[in-house]
């Protein structure tokens, strides 16, 4: 009998603008088995990004999730506001190509998207790559990732 290993708990942040692409993702991803957390905002308030990517990082700086989702309206405030901890390697991705080189290149903690120019089937199938890809480790992307702190 073969044991399989336990998937890695995800986290799950947005903004205001991302409340519905959290929530179909969060759907996916426990459909696939993933446990998940959810880290906020509720809808109908409005916030500030860097808040939230503030609570995803403690959430993976503490426990209790391994992988982060984080969603803004374009992705790229939050992107910046995730890659200021030092423990986070967040990617901006548009498509499932994007999402896997994140992890096989860049060995990616977090993956993030814009709820304002991705549609919601588009970023499952990114997430879905994501999830299932492991990061290269060759010495070449390795010596790369060590780099970044």
């Amino acid at each position: 009998m073969t044991v399989q290993p336990a998937l890695p708990t995800l986290a799950f942040a947005s903004d205001h603008a991302g409340v519905e692409l959290r929530a179909h993702l969060r759907a996916q991803a426990e459909a696939w088995g993933y446990a998940t957390v959810d880290l906020g905002p509720d809808a109908g308030q409005s916030v500030d990004y860097p808040d939230y990517a503030g609570k995803l990082a403690e959430a993976l700086n503490s426990g209790p999730a391994t992988l982060g989702v984080l969603i803004c309206g374009s992705g790229i405030g939050i992107s910046i506001a995730a890659n200021r901890h030092a423990h986070i390697r967040a990617a901006l991705v548009s498509e499932a190509l994007s999402a896997r080189l994140a992890r096989e290149h860049n060995n990616a903690n977090v993956i993030v998207f814009g709820a304002r120019l991705i549609g919601l089937d588009l970023a499952a199938d990114a997430l879905k790559q994501f999830l299932t890809t492991p990061f290269d480790g060759g010495e070449r992307h390795a010596r790369r990732v060590a780099k970044l702190g």
